[in-house]
């Protein structure tokens, strides 16, 4: 008898096909979410879970699922998993590293040049019908070429927005990371600094950590303080490692330059957050990873993790807090 998947939000067809040559399934196909009393109806006739970041796994949904075995996550994320919880239970954990890479290093270098040369700001005052003033000089942004770019947290994310920086745009390179990085050092002239010497030397400051217990406002109101003036933070790792209130409060000052943003304390954001009333924060929906041809190579890699598991085999993306 094929295992039984539950899929609570819609899959590409290519990925529901290869999930059906392998298991019985039911998906979720509307565009609103499922109801909270048929999620946990579902789930409690699961073998497996094909899930995305957001679905938060709590102790009180793993009561509801007797039979669950594997929990696979659209996402390299998994902060949404209650490790403890499913190493007790023996449940199988996996994540999508990888294939998002080039993605978010794209989006990442994009908030850098929008930030720096005020595009959202710019365009909002364009469709409300105010061209340039006479001299323009209150139009002006910030070089990106040439300058400072300092990364922590020195994963696979973190040096694609290293390469990009270094050879499209001649940027010096500084990174902060638990290890040093050799291989970057080397390809990227790459420089290894503390984090208070970092947060002191870059123009462009990339936060690319994972959220753990140590990381949660690793970037507070101290951090803010050693940034330059002129400093662009950006930040699309997780929401909780920065201090919002701290950050409001940086780039209200004009204590630093500016922000991008993809992620939050709470998603989603509220538009009566104060971060929105900000000219100088470029504010995205979380949406790192989201091209089509990205999120369908992410789908597929997580029901390739979700048949495996099931299937009794090691699947080749377990987080690392469930290994053996």
């Amino acid at each position: 008898m094929k295992p039984r998947v539950f899929i609570p939000r819609a899959v590409p067809p290519e990925v529901e096909t290869y999930i059906a040559e392998h298991c019985d399934y039911f998906m979720w196909n509307d565009s609103v979410p499922i109801p909270e009393e048929q999620y946990l109806r579902r789930l409690a006739e699961a073998d497996g879970l094909l899930t995305t970041t957001s679905d938060k796994i709590t102790r009180e949904k793993l009561d509801h699922a007797p039979n669950l075995k594997a929990i696979s996550n659209i996402g390299v994320g998994y902060n949404n998993f209650d490790i403890g919880e499913m190493k007790r239970r023996g449940i199988v954990g996996t994540n999508t590293p990888g294939v998002l890479d080039e993605t978010v290093a794209d989006l990442i270098f994009g908030l850098m040049l929008a930030a720096a040369r005020r595009f959202a700001e710019l365009d909002a005052r364009i469709r409300a019908g105010r061209w340039s003033p006479a001299d323009g000089s209150s139009l002006f942004g910030l070089d990106v070429h040439h300058r400072t770019l300092g990364i922590i947290g020195m994963g696979r994310i973190g040096e694609a927005v290293a390469r990009r920086g270094k050879w499209g745009f001649g940027m010096n390179v500084l990174y902060y990371n638990r290890t040093r990085k050799p291989d970057a050092e080397e390809e990227l002239g790459a420089r290894y600094r503390t984090m208070e010497e970092l947060l002191a030397e870059a123009d462009f400051i990339v936060l690319m950590t994972p959220l753990t217990a140590d990381t949660r406002h690793l970037i507070g109101k101290n951090e803010f303080d050693l940034m330059k003036k002129t400093a662009v933070f950006v930040n699309a790792s997780r929401g909780e490692t920065v201090d919002e209130q701290a950050l409001f409060e940086a780039l209200r000052d004009r204590r630093i330059y500016a922000a991008g943003l993809d992620v939050y304390q709470e998603e989603p954001i509220s538009d009566s957050h104060p971060l929105t009333k900000l000219p100088n924060a470029v504010l995205l929906p979380h949406i790192g990873s989201a091209t089509q041809s990205t999120r369908t190579d992410m789908a597929r890699l997580a029901a390739e993790n979700l048949v495996a598991a099931l299937g009794g085999r090691q699947p080749p993306n377990v987080v690392k807090e469930l290994l053996d």
